[in-house]
């Protein structure tokens, strides 16, 4: 059921950022009838789903591998409901390697298949007598999910959560429970580069839910992931809304806690009967008054730690020169350091995640590659006042350390690598900042922590009647859990249950039409 409590006359929403969240959030509203204006500082919206065009290529920003597209999938289910599945081009990955690691402390290899048997077969064979374990684990991760009813878009009356002894663990603490052998425990965490993962501090519902994203099956962006990105707008308009880019919001006026109206760097105002955040929340403190908020909240914000960032090389190659692999590359340096990406006393690279862009009529051979490796914020420090363009010499010399680090390490397992380079342009955690606007450069919002779950949750309202927030600093981030996010945030507005049921509709709609 809809609110009583929110006139649904064609009420009007004004959405500060237009990247994954703020474009969900505004296409979900949209579609039910408000009036929605989406509000983004850069040229082009999207987000982490951007794209930029360098050396005559066009290069994903960020390492996008999608998972609940699958067949009854939770974003497969979104997007049915939106009306854009049949816009999405993705490629699935292998089934029997969606993922290959390599361990460079003792040069050996490891594959991950699909499904909960593929996952557990693979690894049993270098493992063999952890095979029960694995197994035991498997079920573990999958129980809980199950204990997250929106992973399921399922109405639920308790929130996003719900506490069992597992799901209230550290993820490192949980993976020992079930998996004796100290190398495997490493294996099993190799995807925590992707949430911003940390010893003795990431929660293990965290880790449940991106691996079983992946185990049920991951998929990439064919032609890349802006395309996504224009899917979620067009909705925006055909609904009689507004994408506007090239011109962020630089204030937004409060008064008696309710936001009148914001305006842009050009001088534009804009009123709505709702406003919603889909920037770091400590970006948006920033652009009103301090007394709009309580002195308590705004400190709250402050003192939550985010999670990592990354330096990443955007590499076109030669012509026919490297193979497309249809899966994902991590590099790790020593299974003991799998957790300690965001440590300050570890010498940079601990590891790198890599993958090629599938193109239309993908061919044996790929166009580009990129390579990512977590970084932390420490890292660019001293070049925190710079802006784009302007960070020095010193910072330029800096990155082509960094590079050439990274392409040391890519030799090892592809040798040969360099004579494949056609060019190379590499990004800085003060890149993220800047085009994105998080705060530290952080790719996966504020980090989370086992230890304290209600700092590690910032609700979507806020202490602004009419503000609310979305995107990946709230409960959940990455392609999964933002779109989630914005239906805790929507429901804000339509009422509880009310777009979970909406989709849920649509589901059925679909099922009885097939048969």
């Amino acid at each position: 059921m809809k609110s009583e409590i929110f006139n649904m006359d064609r009420s009007s929403v004004i959405i500060i950022g237009g990247g994954l969240g703020g474009l969900f959030t505004g296409a979900i509203l949209a579609k039910e009838g408000l009036k929605v204006t989406v509000l983004e500082k850069n040229v082009t919206i999207g987000g982490g789903l951007q794209t930029f065009h360098r050396f005559g290529e066009s290069f994903d920003t960020g390492m996008h591998v999608i998972g609940g597209m699958q067949e009854g999938g939770n974003i497969r289910r979104i997007c049915r409901y939106l009306g854009i599945l049949d816009e999405v081009r993705l490629m699935d990955m292998d089934a029997e390697c969606t993922d290959r690691l390599y361990f460079a402390e003792d040069h050996t290899y490891y594959t991950i298949a699909q499904g909960r048997e593929g996952f557990v077969n693979t690894l049993a064979q270098q493992f063999p007598a952890e095979r029960e374990n694995l197994e035991h684990y498997v079920e573990a991760i999958y129980a809980i999910t199950e204990e997250v009813d929106l992973f399921h878009l399922r109405p639920s009356q308790h929130g996003l959560f719900a506490h069992s002894e597992n799901f209230m663990m550290a993820a490192d603490q949980f993976i020992a429970k079930y998996i004796k052998d100290r190398r495997l425990r490493s294996v099993i965490a190799y995807m925590n580069p992707l949430y911003g993962g940390r010893g003795n501090q990431t929660p293990a519902y965290v880790h449940a839910i991106i691996n079983v994203l992946y185990i049920n099956g991951p998929s990439r962006f064919v032609g890349g992931s802006s395309r996504f990105a224009d899917s979620l707008a067009g909705v925006i308009l055909r609904n009689g809304g507004e994408v506007l880019t090239n011109d962020g919001v630089e204030w937004i006026e409060v008064k008696d806690r309710q936001v009148e109206w914001v305006r842009t760097r050009k001088g534009l105002r804009y009123q709505g009967d709702y406003y919603i955040s889909a920037i770091h929340p400590c970006t948006m403190i920033r652009l009103m008054d301090e007394s709009a908020l309580p002195k308590s909240y705004r400190a709250r914000l402050d003192m939550i730690p985010n999670a990592y960032s990354a330096f990443s090389l955007y590499i076109k190659l030669k012509e026919c020169s490297f193979p497309y692999i249809n899966h994902s590359e991590y590099y790790m340096t020593r299974y003991d350091d799998i957790w300690n990406f965001g440590r300050t006393d570890r010498q940079w690279p601990l590891g790198f995640l890599m993958m090629t862009s599938p193109e239309e009529n993908q061919g044996e051979y790929s166009r580009k590659i990129l390579v990512t490796a977590p970084m932390l914020f420490d890292e660019v420090r001293q070049w925190e006042g710079t802006t784009v363009g302007h960070r020095g010499a010193d910072y330029e010399r800096w990155k082509k350390e960094c590079t050439e680090k990274l392409l040391v390490l890519m030799e090892e397992i592809h040798p040969g690598f360099r004579d494949c380079i056609e060019a190379i342009n590499a990004s800085s955690p003060l890149t993220i900042r800047d085009f994105y606007g998080s705060k530290e450069g952080t790719l996966c919002g504020f980090s989370k922590d086992y230890q304290n779950m209600a700092l590690s949750q910032v609700p979507v309202v806020t202490k602004i009647k009419n503000l609310l927030l979305t995107g990946q600093n709230n409960n959940l981030h990455g392609f999964c859990g933002v779109p989630l996010t914005a239906i805790t945030t929507s429901e804000a507005i339509l009422g509880s249950g009310y777009v979970i049921e909406k989709i849920n509709q649509e589901e059925e709609k679909q099922k009885n039409e097939e048969k």
